[in-house]
């Protein structure tokens, strides 16, 4: 057989081929392939993540207040207010000749913030002085005139009485007297319009003049030199309605807003602690002023009053405060509940019991509770099973058992 005869045996047929490519053999073993290494990886990642630890966060179990000392029963946030504080303006509409102020200056009460351009009152007044000055003038000669027939007419009266005149001469001489007494009222009268107009000419030379009503601290200035004001909004964006805004810092508070569901817990009177967000380790003694009544409906919240019981110049208006109302005092002698004070949130239902999750280095144990009926506003007393200083995890994740591995979060 020639090399020709054989490449033509060893040729394979091409429908043979399709045939065997298509053949019902090979698909199943492929599928079954991928089901395999798709089996694979999802085990191995399911021990991956099985080990992986869970991130949670910790608080420390604390012991409860010692007798004699005051625990905060409910916290709230809310901002440091003033409940004196003016907007100061002139009472006149006019352009601003001076401005005395600039933010953060104290001033007293009367002392001078501003003054306006006040050339066309001094001489309404100057006017009107001139001519209360002349109605006053013709009193003084009317009272002369008046007091010249009335000699007159006595004179007049001692004639008739002799007969060396007639009684007519009398009569006219006290109708005289008469009339100047009635021009000489009619005069006072005019002198005392011209006195009102000079006084009310006198005021309105005063506006020109802006005074601080109470003593505080100048918040903002909110006018310039040349820029006219007025105490109303005349002239759209080209009149100023207010100089500047004054505070009195004696006056500060913070208003919170306490959840409705436990404002049953505030009393006016109920000692408080305040903490500002800017300053975290200052602590100041508060009370409580007044509860508003009336709710916010958006935010099922009542707005509590906050009095300050020390004054200190880094309270200002509007800073973010934190507010712990405090318990009354326990009475001398009396005993700290036993046991430890730890997050509600750290309390959750296993099995429908009770449970927290201490730390144990990188781990968490499991221990049953009891908690105690009484709250102490975010925080539950447990009696047993934990002690102060331990850490227990806040909101444990439902993934969370005993033994498992754990890393602190954090904040």
């Amino acid at each position: 057989m020639d090399n020709a005869e054989l490449l033509k045996e060893l040729r394979i047929d091409r429908n043979q081929r399709e045939a065997h490519d298509s053949g019902p053999g090979r698909w199943p073993w492929i599928a079954a392939g991928v089901l395999v290494l798709l089996a694979l990886l999802g085990g191995g990642a399911w021990l991956w993540l099985g080990q992986r630890p869970l991130p949670v966060k910790t608080a420390t179990a604390v012991a409860p207040t010692a007798a004699g000392e005051s625990g905060a029963v409910l916290q709230a946030t809310g901002y440091v207010t003033a409940r004196r504080q003016a907007t100061v303006s002139a009472q006149i509409t006019g352009t601003l000749t001076a401005v005395l102020i600039e933010e953060g200056d104290r001033v007293t009460k009367g002392q001078v913030l501003a003054r306006l351009d006040d050339s066309g009152y001094k001489a309404t007044l100057a006017a009107v002085k001139a001519q209360a000055d002349a109605a006053h003038a013709l009193v003084t000669q009317y009272q002369s005139q008046l007091k010249q027939s009335e000699h007159d007419a006595r004179r007049q009266q001692q004639l008739v009485e002799r007969g060396l005149v007639s009684r007519q001469s009398a009569e006219q001489a006290q109708t005289q007297v008469e009339s100047l007494r009635a021009q000489l009222a009619a005069q006072r009268q005019q002198a005392h319009a011209a006195d009102a107009q000079a006084a009310v000419a006198k005021v309105n030379f005063d506006y020109t003049v802006v005074r601080a009503p109470f003593s505080g601290v100048v918040t903002t200035k909110d006018a310039q030199v040349g820029e006219i004001i007025s105490p109303l909004s005349a002239g759209g964006g080209f009149t100023r309605t207010g100089v500047g805004t004054i505070v009195d810092m004696d006056s500060l508070e913070i208003d919170v807003d306490v959840n409705e569901a436990y404002i049953g817990r505030v009393k006016p009177g109920m000692l408080a602690e305040a903490v500002l967000d800017a300053y975290p380790d200052w602590k100041i003694p508060a009370h409580v002023v007044a509860i508003v009544p009336t709710a916010d409906r958006g935010k099922a919240t009542i707005k509590v009053r906050v009095a300050l019981e020390q004054k200190d110049a880094r309270v200002v208006p509007d800073m973010g405060a934190r507010v712990s109302f405090l318990e009354e005092k326990a009475k001398a002698g009396a005993a700290a509940p036993q046991g430890v004070l730890v997050p509600a949130t750290a309390i959750v239902q296993r099995d429908r019991h009770s449970v927290v999750f201490v730390l144990d280095g990188e781990q968490v144990r499991q221990r049953t509770v009891t908690p105690a009926a009484q709250t102490y506003g975010d925080l539950r007393l447990l009696p047993a099973a934990v002690s102060a200083g331990e850490s227990v995890v806040v909101s444990p994740p439902p993934a969370l058992k005993d033994g498992s591995d754990v890393q602190i979060a954090k904040p």
